[in-house]
């Protein structure tokens, strides 16, 4: 007679072995890629890392944790506090940089992956005392409100500027699709980016 209990079907014991047999597949194909490509993964750590970077368009010298984000290396360690982390995990884009002129999101890359890719945060996006246009915008056009969002923002709009001088409307959409802006102020954004477009062409 049946108590209303089952003996589940996976036990911790044989869970425990399938786990493993599953991790040792893994390193066993990464090993076979390595002798077939004759690329030998690169490893870091354990323990900091010494890591060159080009960010603003200077070398910067590091050391760091592998585990370590872009967006903690700039914030934490190279004070470049712009850079926002909003949701951590690549779904507001915040912390949007540029990675060799195209936007990306910081908090998703670690450092140690940028090589010797050129980083543009949003503080190298201006020159010297100069605004770049699409910042001169946002402020002639109200497009911020807390502000969280605005580096990125800004960062996504003026690639966009660089790739479609004279960009519709729909493509500005596009553009900043991936970032959240919770105090609504997407028109205002969309005006912005608009009035850039023109200011360039003038």
């Amino acid at each position: 007679m049946s108590n209303g209990c089952h003996k589940p079907s996976v036990s911790r014991r044989s869970f425990l072995a399938g786990a493993g047999v599953a991790a040792t597949g893994v390193a066993l194909v990464g090993e076979v890629h390595a002798a077939v490509t004759g690329d030998a993964p690169t490893v870091y750590g354990p323990g900091s890392v010494p890591l060159t970077l080009t960010v603003n368009g200077k070398a910067r010298t590091v050391s760091i944790e592998p585990q370590v984000t872009l967006a903690e290396l700039l914030r934490d360690q190279l004070d470049l506090t712009g850079t926002k982390i909003g949701c951590d995990r690549g779904a507001c884009s915040a912390c949007t940089v540029w990675l060799d002129g195209a936007p990306v999101a910081s908090c998703m890359l670690l450092a140690v992956d940028v090589g010797s890719r050129a980083i543009t945060t949003i503080e190298g996006l201006a020159t010297g005392e100069t605004l770049h246009p699409v910042q001169e915008a946002f402020i002639a056009h109200d497009a911020m409100q807390c502000g969280y969002c605005t580096p990125g923002m800004v960062m996504s709009s003026a690639a966009l500027l660089q790739r479609i001088p004279q960009p519709t409307p729909e493509d500005i959409h596009a553009a900043i699709s991936g970032h959240v802006c919770r105090c609504g102020t997407y028109p205002h954004i969309v005006e912005a980016v608009q009035a850039a477009s023109m200011a360039r062409k003038a």
